[in-house]
Order: structure tokens, then sequence, then C-alpha cells
């Protein structure tokens, strides 16, 4: 069993999910819109251009994602948590989502970490940064 992030967007998915393979340095696997499926011809027109789903692979991790079809709703109680192993590599990241965004707490040293941050990106999505200090 694998756990995956699927998050939802309000019209910016393919947008957010290139923004995310240049971040993380991923693969978009799909991208696939409305008019690109057998709903095409009954989906209303402000569907059009929207993203039914798009798969980016990061590392062998996945992330999903869609346009929200119904009402979109901000996200909110949670962060996509991206664990790295390097403390360079993790402010880099951290910088590269910053963009545009909001940062809730800067990229810095902690207990538990070398580098942890927070930041909401400029498209709603809320994310941690963390790269652990070693245990044991």
């Amino acid at each position: 069993m694998k756990i995956n992030p699927y998050l939802n967007f309000n019209g910016d998915c393919e947008k957010a999910f290139q923004f995310y393979e240049k971040c993380l340095g991923g693969q978009i696997v799909a991208m696939i819109k409305t008019e690109d499926t057998p709903m095409a011809g009954k989906a209303p027109a402000e569907l059009k251009g929207k993203v039914m789903h798009a798969r980016l692979i990061v590392d062998g991790t996945v992330l999903m994602g869609a346009d929200g079809m119904r009402q979109y709703e901000a996200p909110g109680g949670f962060n996509v948590t991206l664990n790295v192993a390097d403390a360079t590599e993790a402010e880099r990241v951290f910088h590269e989502l910053s963009e545009g965004g909001k940062i809730t707490m800067p990229i810095q040293q902690t207990f538990w970490a070398v580098r942890f941050g927070t930041v909401t990106d400029k498209f709603g999505q809320p994310w941690m940064v963390n790269c652990e200090k070693p245990m044991g």
C-alpha cells in the first residue's frame, strides 16, 4: 500500500504541476483534461481546459491533483511534507516553493531538523520542507 497526496486546485492545476515539476525535479506523467475524456461532450463549457487528473513522479513518489470540478474549497488542515536528505537541497526547494507564496515559518534549524520550514505556495497549497537531524 502507498499513500499519495491528491491536491485540488481552483483552475490552475496545470500551472501548479509545471511549477512543482521544476521545483521538485520530478516528471509529469499525466495531464488529462476534461476534453480528453469520454465525458468531453457532456461536460459543462466551464470545465473545458480544466485538469481532471494530473500525476507527477518525484524520486519514486507520486503527487496527484486536479482542478476542482464542483465547488472549490481552499486547502486546510494539512501540509504536504517533503523530507529532503540534504540541507542545501532543502533550502533550494523551500525557496523555490516560496516564490509568490507565503512563508509561514522560515526555513531554519530546529531541535529535530537541520532545516525545517513551512510555506503556502502561490497556488494555495501548504508545504513543510524537512531535513531531519540524524537519529540515534
